[in-house]
């Protein structure tokens, strides 16, 4: 169905308010074309522009986006080298993209582990889109939600034994805002590409009712029209959180 055509079919007033995607295989988008890995990362920016700048246009606030787990250092390392490398060079080339387009550049995961070159372009390119306010994308870079979830159970038991609050204290908002997602709302949708039908620990807590969207294109092939059928999916589902249809 043409991108149009799908569009057409998106309520404006329904666009979830935060979405989440695991951009998954650039490698077998490559392997498939008898090409390095790497490429398929670099064809994988296109599809992180393309789909961000879409987003924006809809009127999404926040796009999280599954940049770099803190698994994925297992991976060989001449390809770990090249996704930074390619990390560097996009910030560079989008920044002004960002600005253009008053896109706030935001990160979670522990990104001090990052190379020092990346580390730099992050924060500066940060900087530089702290006051934009048309959407936050947000990278998740050396992140895994367990990690979150242990830095966030250490933290408040700083706090139980520092006295700051007490054990009783402890409830669901104080751990969602102690994570290191605790500024951004909880994903309504989660997207999910290359016909995996898991989430990789990503977010975990705080896709507890998000809405799940599977597919098995390639992200480098995940174009605007692909985008637009997960919008228009999401759209077709009643979210009940627990209560009956008759309640909402």
């Amino acid at each position: 169905m043409p991108a149009q055509t799908l569009l057409s079919k998106i309520d404006k007033d329904r666009i979830p308010n935060h979405i989440a995607i695991i951009m998954d295989g650039n490698g077998r988008w490559a392997k498939k074309r008898a090409l390095p890995r790497v490429v398929g990362h670099e064809y994988g920016v296109k599809s992180v522009r393309t789909v961000a700048e879409t987003a924006a246009k809809l009127g999404v606030k926040y796009l999280t986006l599954y940049t770099f787990s803190t698994e994925n250092w297992n991976r060989p390392q001449l390809e770990v080298k090249a996704i930074m490398a390619l990390l560097v060079r996009t910030i560079r080339k989008e920044v002004a993209t960002l600005q253009k387009n008053n896109i706030r550049l935001r990160t979670i995961g522990d990104i001090s582990a990052l190379p020092k070159e990346a580390y730099n372009e992050l924060q500066e390119a940060m900087e530089l889109t702290k006051n934009n306010e048309r959407m936050d994308l947000v990278l998740a870079l050396n992140y895994s939600a367990r990690w979150d979830i242990i830095q966030t159970t250490k933290k408040i038991a700083e706090m139980v034994k520092s006295g700051a609050i007490e054990v009783a204290s402890i409830n669901e908002e104080l751990i969602s805002h102690t994570l290191n997602t605790g500024t951004l709302p909880e994903p309504e949708l989660l997207i999910r590409t290359s016909g995996e039908y898991r989430i990789s620990n990503f977010m975990l807590w705080e896709l507890a009712y998000g809405e799940f969207y599977f597919t098995d294109i390639y992200w480098p092939e995940f174009d605007q029209e692909a985008f637009y059928k997960a919008i228009v999916d999401y759209q077709k589902r009643e979210r009940r959180f627990g209560k009956t249809s008759e309640q909402i």
